[in-house]
C-alpha cells in the first residue's frame, strides 16, 4: 500500500537536500505520495524535476519565522501518514507541531550533523536534541556517535541512516587531461579535497599540513574545491604560510580532479558518512581523512584515517601515500572494493518503509 510522506528539511548547504531528493524519489517510484516542506531555496535541488512541494521558511538558527514554520506543519501533518524530518531544527519543530494531538501521523526524524560551536549553540542543541529524542517515533543518525547521542536523550527507537553517495558521476577526462588543463606536470604530485569552506572542515589543519607536505614533497599542489564562507580567511592562512594550497571554488568536474589526484584528503572535524570520501572510493581513489564522526563507518580499512585537528599526523599520512607507489595503489584497490560494500539508495528505501510502517 501507497502512503503519504511529507519530507521537511530547513536551510542546507547541499548534503542534506541532495539526500533527501534521493529518498523522494525511491519513494516516489515505490508508490508513495510524497510532499517536500522547507524553505524555497532548496526546492530545486530536492525536486529538480518538479514534484509536490510547500514553502515553510525553518532558519538554521531560532527565528520569528519559526511559530509560521509550526503552524503550517501541523496543517501539512493532518493528512499525512508518516511526517519525516531531517536536521536537528526541523526535527524539533515538527515534534512540536505534531506532538500531543490525538491523531497524528508517525514522526521520523534524521540527525545529520553534530552542532559545532561555543557553549551557547551545544545548549541550545541539547535542548532541541531532547525534544527531538523524546518527541519523534524514531530517531536516525547519519553516524554511530549521533544514535548514542539520541539515545541518551531519551529517543525509545534510535538507529543508523543509510546515506548513500550521489549518482556515480564518471570522469569526463583522463588523468592527464586534467592535469594539463590545471597547468601541472603530468607526475606532479597533486592531492585533492572537495569540502564546504566551513568550520566544519578543518580548513586550518589543511592548510597547515600542506605547507609541511611541502618540506618532504617539494613539487606538491593540493587542490580545494568547494565555496563557502571561509573562503577569504583560509586563503589569508594560505598566503601566511606559503602553502602549495589553490583554492578552484565551486566545481561542476569533481570526478575528474578526484580521479586525476595522487590522494583525495578529507580534514573534517565532523562528518556523518561523508558523501565526498564516498564518492572517492567509488573513483578508486587513495584516501586520508580524519577520523571524524561516521567517517570510519564509510570508509572501513580502505583508507588512513589520523587524529582530528592534528596536522602533524595529516601530514605524514599525506606524504607516504604520495611517496609510496605500493600504498597508493593498495589503497586504490580497498577503495573500489569498499565502494562496491556501500549502502544503495534502493537499500535506503527498504530502509525507511520499514521504519514507516512498523
Amino acid at each position: 500500500m501507497s502512503m503519504r510522506v511529507v519530507q521537511v528539511l530547513g536551510s542546507s548547504a547541499g548534503g542534506v537536500a541532495r539526500h533527501v531528493a534521493q529518498v523522494v524519489t525511491e519513494l516516489t517510484g515505490a508508490g508513495d505520495r510524497v510532499l517536500v516542506a522547507g524553505p524555497a531555496a532548496v526546492r530545486e535541488t530536492v525536486l529538480p524535476t518538479g514534484g509536490h512541494f510547500e514553502p515553510v521558511e525553518i532558519a538554521d538558527r531560532p527565528h520569528a519565522s519559526d511559530l509560521a514554520a509550526v503552524r503550517r506543519l501541523t496543517g501539512l501533518g493532518r493528512e499525512a501518514d508518516v511526517v519525516h524530518a531531517h536536521g536537528l531544527r526541523a526535527g524539533a519543530l515538527t515534534v512540536l507541531a505534531l506532538r500531543g494531538r490525538r491523531r497524528r501521523p508517525r514522526i521520523v526524524v534524521t540527525l545529520h550533523n553534530l552542532p559545532v560551536g561555543g557553549r551557547a549553540i551545544r545548549t541550545v542543541s541539547a535542548v532541541l536534541g531532547r525534544v527531538v529524542a523524546r518527541g519523534a517515533d524514531v530517531v536516525l543518525g547519519v553516524s554511530g556517535d549521533l544514535v548514542a547521542l539520541s539515545r541518551s536523550q531519551g529517543a525509545r527507537h534510535a538507529e543508523r541512516a543509510l546515506v548513500p553517495a550521489p549518482t556515480r558521476r564518471e570522469p569526463s577526462r583522463d588523468a592527464q587531461q586534467t592535469r594539463a588543463e590545471l597547468g601541472l606536470e603530468p607526475d606532479q604530485p597533486l592531492a585533492v579535497t572537495v569540502a564546504r569552506l566551513a568550520p566544519q572542515k578543518g580548513l586550518d589543519t589543511l592548510a597547515l599540513a600542506a605547507s609541511q607536505v611541502e618540506a618532504w614533497v617539494p613539487d606538491l599542489v593540493w587542490l580545494v574545491a568547494g565555496d563557502g564562507p571561509l573562503a577569504g580567511p583560509l586563503q589569508e592562512r594560505i598566503d601566511l604560510l606559503r602553502a602549495p594550497v589553490r583554492l578552484l571554488g565551486r566545481r561542476t568536474d569533481v570526478a575528474d580532479l578526484m580521479a586525476a589526484a595522487d590522494v583525495v584528503v578529507s580534514t573534517a572535524v565532523w562528518e556523518g558518512q561523508p558523501l565526498a570520501v564516498q564518492e572517492a572510493l567509488g573513483l578508486g581513489a587513495a584516501v586520508v581523512a580524519t577520523n571524524a564522526g561516521g567517517t570510519r563507518e564509510v570508509t572501513g580499512d580502505a583508507a588512513v584515517l589520523v587524529p582530528v585537528d592534528d596536522a602533524d599526523a595529516l601530514a605524514s599520512a599525506v606524504e607516504r601515500v604520495l611517496t609510496d607507489p605500493i600504498e597508493r595503489d593498495r589503497l586504490r584497490a580497498a577503495a573500489r572494493d569498499r565502494a562496491g560494500q556501500l549502502p544503495t539508495p534502493a537499500e535506503v528505501r527498504v530502509q525507511l518503509r520499514a521504519i514507516y510502517r512498523p
